[in-house]
């Protein structure tokens, strides 16, 4: 949880890719098709090119900055407006400055150069805007609303990706694993995206999840699969809700990735007939205060299990299992 201890720039700071050139060995560099990025799913995937020896990547940017950022009257001076992208799995963080293009400070634009050997698999790249408050400089004001995804891996500039599935032994695996060696699967928030850690050690689960055998066994499948989406779903709310960052005021905003991602997804089931910032709002008045966040829960439980897909699952096991009783009797 993050609260602001000063005045924050009200309004939307957006952040665009124009133009992405690439660089290989002793090239200068060369400009990419616009199929290199996607402003709609704002994701850059250099692997477009088709080719595996190039080192460098620079994004020429362009950002939109609320014009009270400037204003003489305003609380803040010194204003300058930087794009941030980091990873992560390599503890990777560059910082490129933008330039005001007009008089208005609206408009911000510049570059940034992304070395591969730098880079492991997925950067986010954001707009900051920082200025001096109170006679402290360095001060954030504002932050774009969406993060923009650098993936070095796809050949495609797609965001979303399907939910990882790791089969792992939980006796001998990674060390924080082998306390849950006795549970058939542990879910992991604490990365770019959740991960399924599944337990081999765990007799024949593997097998039945990732198997397609007789009709009771795909049955019992599908079931065990709604279960984990629903632990997936449930680990995630609890993991977005808990980590939100407060305005000034005590306003919280909804987080940047895949967090805010779940919260707008889920939110409705919670809080429901409320609109998504209200819905927020009450859910972290609850969880913060002193009552209302256990009555919470069940609601929680509703909204994941629905995600989860977990009624049908069971509605279709329960008629199978009839059908199969039903031959069985005849």
């Amino acid at each position: 949880m993050k609260v602001y201890p000063y005045k924050r720039l009200p309004g939307v700071v957006s952040l665009r890719v124009t133009a992405v050139e690439v660089r290989g060995p002793g090239e200068t560099r060369e400009p990419l098709d616009t199929s290199a990025f996607s402003a709609v799913e704002q994701v850059v995937a250099p692997g477009v090119i088709g080719r595996d020896d190039w080192e460098s990547v620079r994004l020429k940017l362009a950002a939109t900055v609320p014009g009270r950022a400037t204003d003489p009257d305003g609380p803040w001076s010194d204003v300058s407006v930087v794009v941030v992208l980091s990873e992560g799995a390599t503890s990777t963080r560059i910082t490129a400055p933008l330039t005001a293009e007009v008089e208005d400070g609206r408009k911000w634009t510049g570059h940034l150069d992304l070395w591969r050997a730098d880079h492991l698999e997925r950067a986010t790249m954001s707009v900051h805007v920082v200025a001096e408050v109170d006679g402290v400089q360095g001060r954030e004001i504002a932050v774009s609303d969406k993060d923009w995804i650098v993936d070095l891996k796809a050949e495609t500039p797609l965001r979303e990706r399907t939910l990882e599935v790791v089969d792992v032994g939980f006796r001998d695996g990674p060390q924080w694993l082998r306390r849950f060696h006795d549970v058939p699967w542990i879910v992991d928030t604490s990365g770019d995206l959740p991960v399924v850690h599944i337990n081999t050690d765990f007799e024949g689960v593997a097998e039945l999840v990732g198997g397609n055998s007789t009709s009771v066994d795909n049955m019992v499948r599908d079931l065990l699969i709604a279960q984990m989406c629903t632990d997936v779903w449930t680990a995630v709310f609890h993991t977005a809700i808990g980590d939100l960052e407060i305005e000034e005021d005590g306003t919280p905003l909804f987080p940047r990735d895949w967090r805010g991602e779940v919260l707008r997804e889920m939110l409705p089931d919670v809080v429901p007939e409320r609109p998504l910032e209200e819905a927020l709002s009450e859910v972290h008045r609850r969880r913060t205060g002193t009552t209302g966040w256990i009555d919470l829960q069940p609601r929680i439980h509703y909204a994941a299990t629905r995600r989860g897909g977990v009624g049908k699952a069971l509605s279709d096991t329960i008629s199978g299992l009839d059908r199969i009783h039903r031959g069985a009797d005849a």
